[in-house]
């Protein structure tokens, strides 16, 4: 059974933890320790997993000598020193996107990965999204011939950088943030790298409320196949927006179209003093198992976590990692191809051209 560590137990960690408990319970992993350098989340995490916590990752990784695996959900711009001392420390590694918000970050992750023959996992959960596998099997099939177009877009509710993460919401942006899973959605679905970029955004509303980063960033991306697709981010949305996220793509093809929203999966509802909402059980999904009592997590936002702990078990039983490429599972090798494109858009913003991907 593989033991597993997580670093950065807060918003989207507890998502991992969830998943990793509720794998343990079935017999396929052991969550063994984690940590945060909020001492508050820390404390209460660790009680309510019943879990060894540590404020120090380094300190965790050294004391833990058993770890199979570590998970890194730090905010976006500090991956990069875990997973490297994760990975020198020979565990394998699902870390949250983006990979790192460098190139050169990337990079450095992805040698000291391959150097120590550790699996690099990034966690691209629109991958494990069921719509988004069948339009991919449609897309292999040829079913749209070659994608000459399109537009994807992603936009949060202003409560995301104003109110969940204000602390570092300013060292982020709508690319980072939203825009890497567009990125990476749209490159594993047409299979293509991309190339060049022309990009455009504003900073008003958040910066008025001190938060000083991009309101929005639109940018249109060509991919090496030729394919050119559009995507427009942002996290503006009012507060009483039906949904947290607002997502959807369209990809036109020399012999079909694909589109997919991602937001409005068909069900509608209004409460008294709510609103009107709308679900995405797909994502994530809580029900009570009458037979044990306990809560039960489901949906794509599970699954792609849980890949890592499949992933792991594959490779104590001799599995080799090459075998892992060109699957569903996102790898460095992705995180690093999606920074390029993110850090290509971010010197768009700055120069007002188009830059080499």
């Amino acid at each position: 059974m593989v033991k597993l560590g997580v670093i950065g137990v807060g918003r989207f960690g507890t998502n991992i933890l969830n998943t990793f408990k509720q794998m343990e319970e079935e017999g396929r992993c052991k969550l063994a320790a984690i940590c945060d350098i909020n001492k508050e989340t820390l404390k209460n995490q660790s009680e309510k997993y019943n879990v060894k916590g540590y404020t120090d990752y380094k300190e965790m990784i050294d004391t833990e000598k058993n770890l199979d695996g570590i998970a890194v959900a730090t905010p976006d711009p500090f991956h990069r020193e875990p997973v490297i001392y994760a990975a020198n420390a020979g565990k394998h590694i699902l870390c949250e996107k983006p990979l790192d918000v460098t190139v050169e970050g990337c990079q450095e992750m992805l040698k000291a990965a391959r150097k120590n023959n550790i699996l690099l996992q990034v966690d691209f959960h629109k991958r494990f999204d069921p719509f988004h596998i069948k339009l991919k099997a449609d897309l292999q099939e040829g079913k749209t011939g070659r994608i000459e177009y399109g537009y994807a877009h992603m936009e949060d509710k202003i409560v995301v950088p104003r109110d969940w993460f204000p602390g570092w919401a300013s060292k982020s942006s709508p690319v980072w943030f939203l825009g890497v899973h567009l990125y990476d959605l749209v490159r594993w679905l047409i299979g293509s790298n991309g190339k060049q970029v022309y990009a455009r955004g504003r900073k008003m509303k958040l910066k008025e409320i001190g938060v000083d980063t991009y309101d929005f960033v639109s940018a249109m991306v060509e991919f090496e196949n030729g394919a050119v697709v559009t995507f427009d981010t942002s996290w503006i949305l009012p507060e009483d927006f039906e949904a947290v996220v607002n997502q959807g793509f369209r990809l036109v093809g020399d012999r079909g179209i694909i589109e997919c929203d991602s937001q409005d999966r068909g069900t509608r509802v209004s409460y008294e003093k709510a609103g009107v909402l709308t679900y995405n059980p797909v994502f994530i999904n809580e029900n009570r198992d009458a037979r044990t009592g306990k809560t039960r997590f489901s949906g794509y936002g599970i699954e792609s976590i849980a890949d890592f702990v499949y992933n792991l078990d594959y490779l104590s039983k001799g599995g080799r990692l090459q075998d892992l490429e060109g699957g569903i599972t996102g790898l460095g090798e992705d995180g690093l191809e999606v920074t390029k494109i993110a850090v290509a858009v971010h010197r768009s913003l700055e120069t007002g051209k188009v830059e080499l991907v």
